[in-house]
C-alpha cells in the first residue's frame, strides 16, 4: 500500500490541507457573523453564494484549466480563496461577504477538481479504489480538523481568518513542486435534466431536496448551535460529530442497500433523518448532551442520502453514463444547495433556531412520500443488475472530477481487462502463426 500513496502523498497532503482550511472558513464566518449582529437570512445567504459559486467552479474551471494548464490555475484558485477569507476579516458586512464567498466556492471547487485530476490520471485500475478510499478518508479528516481547531481561540479576532488564508496558500505547494506530468484535461459535466428524469425521476427529486437540506444544515449548524447558548467547543463539535457519523453510517447502509431495494432504504434512512428533525423541534433541547445525540442521528441519515441515490440513478443508467448521470446528479444537488440556506434563512429569522429544521423536515417528509409513490409506480432493480454502492465525501465537497475519480474505477477495471484479453489473443494468434510457419519448413513432412 504504501508503495502505491508515495506517488500521489503530495497531492493527498495538498488536499487535506484545501479541505483543513475550508473547515475554518466555513466555520468561522456564521459564528463571526452571528456575533455581529448579522440577521438569519443573511447568514443562509452565505450558504447560497458558495453554493453559486461551487457550482460555477465545476462548470467553468474546466475551460480555465484547458487553457492555461493545471498548476497555474490550481496556484490562482488557492490564492484568490486566501485572498477572499482576509478581505472577510478586513471588512465585516453582509453585503460584501456574501459575493466574496461565491468567489471562495468558485475557488474551492476549482482547487478540488485539480487535485482530483491529478489524482485520477495518476492512479492505475489496481490502486484507483484504494487511493480514492484514502482519498476520502483524509478529507474528512482534514474537514473535521479544521472545524475543530475553532475551538482552541476566538472568533471575535483576525487569528482564524489569518491560518485560514495561510493553509489555503500551503495547499498550492505540493502541485507547485510536483514532478508528475500534466493530466488529462478535467471532467466536463453538462446537466441535462431530461436524461436525468428519464433514467430516475426519484433519483432527480430527492438529491435536490438533499441539498436544500443537506446545504441548510451545513451552513447553519453552527448558528442554530449558538442560538440554543452551546458553548463555541460544542458548535465545533455540532458541526463535525455529522459528518464522523455519515462517514460510518455508510458502511451499513451501503450493506443493506446493496441487497435490497434501494429506494426502501432511501425512506429508511430519510425517516431517521425525520425523527432527529422532530427530536429537535419538539424537544427544543438546551443542554450539550441532548443536543450532540440528535445531530449525530442527523448527520447518520442525511450524509447517506446522497451516495444512496447516486447508486440507485446508476442501477438504471445505460452502460458507459454512469459518469454523466453521477455528474448530472451532482449539478442537481448544487441547485438545491442554493435554495436551502435562503430558505433555511428566512425560516430561522421568523421561527427562531428550530427555523433551521423546520426547513430539513420539509425536505425530508417530502423525500420519503415521493418515493414511496415511486416504489408503487416502478419494480425495482433485479439484484443480479445492481452495481456497487460507494462511499462519497459530504456532496457539497464533491464535484465531477470525485465522480471520475471513484466511478471510474469500474470502467478502468473493463477496460485493462479488455485490453488484456486483446494481449492474450494476439499472444495466441503470434504462436499459432509460428507453429504454422515451422510445420512448412518441417524436411520431415
Amino acid at each position: 500500500m504504501i508503495r502505491q500513496l508515495l506517488p500521489v502523498s503530495a497531492l493527498l497532503f495538498g488536499s487535506a490541507l484545501l479541505l483543513f482550511a475550508g473547515g475554518i472558513h466555513g466555520l468561522v464566518l456564521p459564528l463571526r457573523g452571528a456575533q455581529e449582529g448579522f440577521g438569519a437570512t443573511s447568514l443562509g445567504l452565505l450558504g447560497t453564494g458558495w453554493a453559486v459559486g461551487y457550482v460555477a467552479g465545476c462548470y467553468f474551471v474546466p475551460r480555465i484549466v484547458g487553457s492555461v494548464g493545471h498548476i497555474r490555475a490550481f496556484g490562482v484558485m488557492c490564492a484568490f480563496a486566501a485572498v477572499s477569507i482576509l478581505l472577510q476579516a478586513l471588512l465585516v458586512s453582509a453585503e460584501f461577504w456574501i459575493p466574496v464567498r461565491a468567489v471562495s466556492g468558485f475557488c474551492f471547487a476549482g482547487a478540488a477538481m485539480i487535485v482530483e485530476s491529478w489524482l485520477s490520471d495518476q492512479a492505475s485500475p489496481k490502486t484507483r479504489g484504494t487511493i480514492f478510499g484514502i482519498y476520502t478518508m483524509v478529507n474528512l479528516a482534514a474537514m473535521t480538523a479544521g472545524q475543530m481547531v475553532i475551538a482552541l481561540g476566538s472568533v471575535a479576532g483576525f487569528m482564524f481568518f489569518a491560518v485560514g488564508a495561510i493553509v489555503y496558500v500551503l495547499a498550492l505547494v505540493p502541485t507547485a513542486l510536483s514532478t508528475s506530468h500534466t493530466p488529462a484535461p478535467l471532467t466536463s459535466v453538462n446537466l441535462n435534466l431530461s436524461l436525468l428524469w428519464r433514467n430516475s425521476p426519484v433519483a432527480v427529486v430527492a438529491v435536490f431536496l438533499v441539498g436544500i437540506s443537506n446545504a441548510s444544515f451545513g451552513t447553519l449548524a453552527a448558528v442554530y448551535a449558538g442560538g440554543v447558548g452551546l458553548p463555541l467547543t460544542a458548535i465545533a463539535l455540532f458541526a463535525s460529530i455529522p459528518i464522523l457519523a455519515g462517514a460510518a453510517s455508510q458502511v451499513p447502509i451501503g450493506f443493506l442497500s446493496d441487497r435490497m431495494d434501494r429506494r426502501k432504504v432511501l425512506v429508511g434512512a430519510a425517516v431517521l433523518a425525520l425523527a432527529a428533525d422532530l427530536g429537535f423541534i419538539l424537544l427544543a433541547p438546551q443542554d450539550r448532551m441532548t443536543n450532540l445525540i440528535l445531530v449525530g442521528v442527523f448527520g447518520a441519515a442525511i450524509y447517506a442520502l446522497y451516495p444512496i441515490i447516486v447508486a440507485h440513478a446508476n442501477d438504471h443508467a445505460p452502460e458507459g453514463t454512469s459518469i454523466q448521470v453521477s455528474g448530472g446528479l451532482l449539478m442537481v444537488f448544487g441547485i438545491g444547495s442554493i435554495a436551502g440556506p435562503l430558505l433555511a434563512g428566512v425560516m430561522m429569522a421568523m421561527a427562531g433556531a428550530q427555523g433551521l429544521f423546520l426547513t430539513t423536515i420539509s425536505a425530508h417528509v417530502i423525500m420519503i412520500f415521493y418515493t414511496l409513490w415511486r416504489i408503487m409506480q416502478r419494480a425495482a432493480v433485479p439484484e443480479r443488475e445492481k452495481g456497487s454502492f460507494k462511499m462519497t465525501l459530504p456532496a457539497r465537497g464533491s464535484t465531477p472530477e470525485t465522480v471520475a475519480l471513484s466511478d471510474g474505477e469500474e470502467e478502468a477495471e473493463e477496460l485493462e481487462e479488455a485490453m488484456e484479453a486483446e494481449e492474450a489473443a494476439e499472444k495466441a494468434a503470434e504462436k499459432a502463426g509460428a507453429q504454422a510457419r515451422s510445420t512448412r519448413t518441417d524436411p520431415t513432412e
